[in-house]
């Protein structure tokens, strides 16, 4: 097995090589015992598959209206619609 071969069964059978048909297992075991580029592609897989596992990052609460506020009492004026190439000087 060389390491494109690897690359692709990552791919198809994921990065748990335990879950691999012997057939393919054992032949990535021995490629993992001496190649520095399987190693990395096996834990690039497992870090890619820990944070897609990881609960999704939220915003605090309320951030938006927090935003909102602070960019109204930067812009110094009530919010108002402008029509299309009208400016703030206009």
């Amino acid at each position: 097995m060389d390491v494109t071969e690897f690359e692709e069964l990552i791919d198809r059978l994921g990065e748990d090589l335990s879950l691999w048909p012997d057939d393919r297992r054992v032949p990535a075991e021995e490629l993992l015992a001496h190649s520095s580029a399987a190693q990395a592609l096996l834990e690039e897989a497992r870090a890619l598959r820990q944070a897609l596992a990881a609960p999704p990052v939220r915003a605090p609460k309320g951030l938006a209206d927090r935003i909102a506020a602070a960019a109204a009492k930067m812009k110094g004026d009530p919010a108002e619609p402008r029509t299309e190439g009208e400016t703030a000087e206009s």
